[in-house]
């Protein structure tokens, strides 16, 4: 069948899917924010420490002191308007500009679930998810039954690049033939139920889950796309994110994507849902006797204004998103080792670390020297991350010169010493320690100061 993009993009479906999705992804972030706020986190990681890592050109971010918590307020309130549908333009972008102001406030937080959610909130700006059963339809008496179909589809095809570009990232020879990092990482879980003296020790379930979770990755995508494997891929989603969750401390981005995937089924699905919603509504106005819903004057199809504006930036939109993970090709060496590339990627719990790194402070005119003590200037996640990232070690080399240089050290040099132990390999030297880092400025050329590893890892 040939493909008429003009057809396409002219081709309306029901809102229905969209409004549910905008509902569930409002709630989902409410409840995230909420969550972030109780386990004490926006103290620890954004007003404790002394100083924050920041990503490259968006140094001018930082934490806003006690204030921080005036910024979380914002984000949670712009999130349950969002929800809502309640002045839905103003709520997603100032979600968006909010959330991933909180994501750029420090690196050493950086998860992918982060930037997965700044990417779609920035996607939802441009829909129109408020169309249909939200508070705005509700107070201009206006129910849109219809939407344009690639509004949908663009959310769709986001799960499907983070999905499989998480898949691709899996082909390579540590995951696939060495089992790493699971192998490291499973057989800690010895404490859970049934399972964990058992299973969670044994070699061949360290494989069996190293490839499972790649192709559960390569595929879920168009299983979730066809009718017919759509329940089935329904529940692999359910199970993988629920024992993932079981395993390993990766907050809420499991409930994120469970949810997320509902955007695949059919509208009738989601009518139910919204049915369902209705009644209860229904049910509460009546028990507390409120005043009764006007009949909304039903519109069928949603019309954009300026479409022949907003789609091709769409188009340009997911052009980057296809790109930006190969971005790594234009470095040398081992990705996983330099990480040049790495963060943007999907590359998910594809490495484990481990870095030890010490910096001396020297003087280069009578050579006297002295070594830092990382605890008095970082936290101790601030360090383990430091410690085996090159960025990390680069800004903090520079935090460490102009922290001594105002203290009236003269001319003051920067020299690290490092060694790092990646997927169970044995340590080894990483920074070279005769490179002047304070001398360094950060780009995005190649980090030259960066030892060779002395293996290889064979694939994407």
């Amino acid at each position: 069948m040939k493909f008429n993009l003009q057809t396409y993009v002219s081709k309306q479906t029901s809102a229905a899917p969209l409004a549910v999705f905008r509902m569930l992804f409002g709630i989902m972030m409410l409840f995230s924010i909420i969550r972030f706020w109780a386990n004490g986190w926006i103290e620890k990681l954004y007003i404790l420490p002394k100083m924050h890592f920041s990503f490259y050109g968006f140094e001018w971010v930082k934490p806003l002191g006690v204030y921080t918590y005036v910024l979380f307020i914002i984000c949670g309130i712009a999130a349950f308007c969002v929800a809502l549908g309640f002045k839905y333009r103003i709520a997603i972008i100032t979600f968006f500009l909010s959330f991933t102001y909180i994501e750029l406030m420090d690196k050493t937080t950086y998860l992918n679930h982060y930037y997965f959610i700044s990417l779609l909130s920035f996607l939802m700006i441009f829909l129109p998810a408020h169309a249909h059963f939200s508070v705005d339809g509700y107070l201009k008496k206006i129910s849109y039954q219809k939407v344009p179909n690639w509004t949908i589809d663009s959310i769709k095809l986001l799960l499907g690049i983070v999905y499989f570009y998480a898949g691709l990232a899996k082909i390579n020879s540590d995951w696939l033939f060495r089992a790493m990092p699971l192998k490291i990482w499973l057989p800690s879980k010895y404490d859970l139920p049934f399972i964990g003296e058992n299973l969670m020790q044994q070699e061949w379930f360290h494989f069996a889950m190293s490839w499972s979770g790649m192709l559960y990755d390569l595929f879920i995508p168009f299983l979730l796309l066809y009718k017919r494997t759509r329940l089935l891929a329904f529940a692999l989603v359910v199970f993988f994110h629920v024992f993932t969750r079981v395993l390993f401390p990766i907050g809420m981005f499991p409930f994120i994507m469970i949810v997320s995937t509902l955007i695949f089924f059919e509208a009738d699905f989601h009518k139910k849902i919204l049915a369902g919603i209705k009644t209860l509504i229904l049910w509460v106005r009546k028990k507390w006797t409120l005043k009764p819903v006007h009949n909304l004057r039903e519109i069928t199809e949603y019309q954009f204004q300026n479409k022949k504006v907003f789609l091709p930036f769409l188009v340009l939109f997911f052009v980057l998103q296809l790109v930006i993970p190969f971005r790594y090709l234009a470095y040398p060496g081992e990705l996983f080792w330099t990480e040049e590339g790495f963060r943007f990627s999907w590359r998910v719990m594809l490495i484990e670390k481990m870095g030890y790194t010490t910096f001396t402070i020297k003087n280069a005119e009578t050579g006297a020297a002295f070594v830092v003590d990382n605890s008095d200037f970082l936290t101790s996640f601030q360090e383990k991350q430091m410690s085996f990232q090159p960025d990390f070690i680069l800004e903090y080399a520079h935090y460490l010169g102009n922290h001594f240089s105002q203290q009236g050290h003269e001319n003051v040099q920067v020299f690290a010493e490092s060694y790092v132990a990646l997927n169970g390999r044995r340590s080894q030297p990483f920074i070279n320690p005769t490179v002047d880092l304070y001398q360094i400025k950060e780009s995005f050329q190649h980090k030259f100061w960066i030892l060779p590893f002395n293996d290889e890892i064979k694939g994407l």
